[in-house]
């Protein structure tokens, strides 16, 4: 929770520091980036509620960071409204592919990352599309509409980033990865992941008290 709370709170600094002024924009950045994170870490809250019977403090705060991934490509653009849900659509999905979608498919992410920051990402960037636009009434965002092009135009860009950006990232991970499986291996044996790798790689014990 302490890392957590840490993330959340220097995210503020992160989205409404790009701004580079203490005007406006950073000032929506900041309010955006709070919303959304408080949005999707309730609804990460109410789905484990629903589904186990009590929410988890855990669950909670990998709810607050897949809002605040979801956010950031949308914290100068996106409005209050629009980042409630945002919030709410990200959490959902990040769930699905951090529980349901990796149980089902085995693949290895002990710590989530394609589930939350991957999903939480795509989800993000794709949702500007929408939420960017000056159209929505209460929903409307900050950037787009109107002389600069519809929320369609819009989303056929976004859609064009975000798949530019997967065959990029998938490309030359694949590369990196073969080469380190080359090099040194990409896992240890079963036995040294048993025992903990500050043992069995680095011969670090704790204290007994």
């Amino acid at each position: 929770m302490i890392g957590a709370a840490m993330l959340w709170v220097g995210w503020f600094g992160f989205n409404a520091g790009s701004q580079l002024a203490a005007d406006n924009g950073a000032g929506m950045a900041m309010l955006v980036t709070h919303i959304c994170t408080a949005a999707a870490a309730l609804t990460w809250m109410f789905i484990e509620w629903v589904r186990h019977g009590k929410p988890s403090v855990l669950g909670i705060a990998t709810g607050a960071v897949a809002g605040l991934v979801t956010i950031t490509p949308a914290a100068g653009n996106a409005g209050p409204l629009g980042a409630v849900v945002m919030g709410v659509i990200s959490s959902c999905l990040c769930f699905y592919f951090s529980i349901t979608f990796k149980k089902k498919m085995g693949y290895d992410d002990s710590l989530d990352v394609f589930g939350v920051h991957g999903i939480g990402g795509i989800v993000g960037a794709m949702l500007i599309g929408i939420f960017c636009s000056t159209e929505l009434g209460p929903f409307s965002g900050l950037g787009f509409g109107g002389e600069n092009g519809s929320i369609g135009a819009q989303l056929k860009a976004q859609f064009m980033g975000v798949a530019g950006t997967i065959i990029y990232t998938g490309i030359l991970t694949f590369i990196i990865l073969k080469v380190v499986d080359a090099a040194i291996g990409l896992r240890v044996n079963e036995e040294s992941e048993t025992e903990g790798l500050d043992v069995s790689l680095h011969g670090e014990r704790g204290f007994d008290l």
